[in-house]
Parts: structure tokens; C-alpha cells; sequence
């Protein structure tokens, strides 16, 4: 990937590891370094920095990766909700690794209750690192995508640090897209 361009326009992005906000103006050469779960990991000047995909236009990105979502979230509407819940969490990324939070292996329970008007879901999850200042944006994402599921009435993601990951955790997937098999 890596390909240098210059924003558009002026945007909020997400500095990262601290998960500070930060502003970067129209003109701002950045270089897209990953483009996973809808969100754009870009290198500035300053440093890394995670930008939304409701600002993809800045980057002169073409949403045809929506197109093929939307396509993917078709094939699901068969899916049990549960099925659903996790291909949710699936679209979810550390933007400094290439590999979703689920096949990370920092999911560690996700329980689905029935209420009056849906379902409830409440997710357990932790981070590579306790200090990420990244984990309630990514747990914020996770409660995001979640919470996009017409049958969910609410959606908990609590950050947990017991016990804690560590690379064994991470799935023969998620091996393979790290190169570690």
C-alpha cells in the first residue's frame, strides 16, 4: 500500500498511540499505510494518525470497499445474530496491526441476552498493551459496529486486562496474515 497523497481538505483525525485528536489541514501530505475496517492508518509528519472512513473523500480514496461491505452484510442477513456479532468484531483493527481484533485474539467473551425489544451484547476484550491510549477508540469501534445490527438494543465492549494476551492468543489466521506460520 503506502501511497503518499495530500488531504484534501482539513480533517479530525485519531493520533496514534496516544488516541488524542488531532486536526490536519487541507494539504497535508499523509501516506495511507493500511486500510482495514473502514478506517485509514496514515503516516504524517507528526506520526501515525487513524482516519475515519466518513473522511475517506480527503484522502481521494474511492468507497468501493462500501460497495462490497454492503454486499458481505447481504450474504449475513442469514447468519445467526450471534454469527453476525462476531463478523461485526471481525471489521475491527489495531490500525498499527493488520489483523482484526477477533483473529488478535483480544475478544475474550461475547454473550448475547435477550430483552423486550432485541438483544443485548456484552463483549470482553483486551489490548496488545495496557497503555494503548488506542483501546477505547478500538472498543468504542467494536461497540459501533456492533450496535449496527438492527436486532441489538445495546452493546457493551469492556476493556479487561485479565488475563493477559499475549501472542499465543492469536489465531492461525491471524498467524498467517502476520507471517508468523
Amino acid at each position: 500500500m503506502h501511497e503518499e497523497v495530500s488531504l484534501t481538505r482539513e480533517i479530525d483525525a485519531i493520533q496514534i498511540p496516544s488516541g488524542d485528536t488531532i486536526t490536519l489541514p487541507a494539504g497535508t501530505p499523509v501516506v495511507i499505510t493500511q486500510t482495514l475496517g473502514g478506517t485509514y492508518t496514515v503516516a504524517t509528519s507528526a506520526g501515525l494518525a487513524r482516519i475515519s472512513s466518513s473522511d475517506a473523500d480527503a484522502l481521494g480514496v474511492n468507497l468501493e470497499e462500501e460497495v462490497a461491505k454492503k454486499e458481505e452484510e447481504t450474504r449475513l442477513k442469514d447468519a445467526t445474530l450471534e454469527e453476525q456479532v462476531w463478523h461485526q468484531m471481525k471489521q475491527v483493527f489495531d490500525p498499527e496491526i493488520p489483523v482484526d481484533i477477533v483473529n488478535l485474539g483480544l475478544v475474550y467473551d461475547c454473550k448475547l441476552s435477550e430483552v423486550a425489544e432485541g438483544h443485548d451484547v456484552d463483549v470482553k476484550m483486551t489490548l496488545t498493551a495496557p497503555g494503548c491510549g488506542m483501546g477505547p477508540v478500538i472498543a468504542a469501534d467494536a461497540q459501533a459496529r456492533i450496535m449496527s445490527l438492527s436486532e441489538v438494543n445495546e452493546a457493551r465492549v469492556e476493556l479487561v486486562w485479565d488475563p493477559p494476551w499475549n501472542q499465543e492468543m492469536i489465531s492461525e489466521e491471524g498467524k498467517m496474515k502476520l507471517g508468523m506460520v
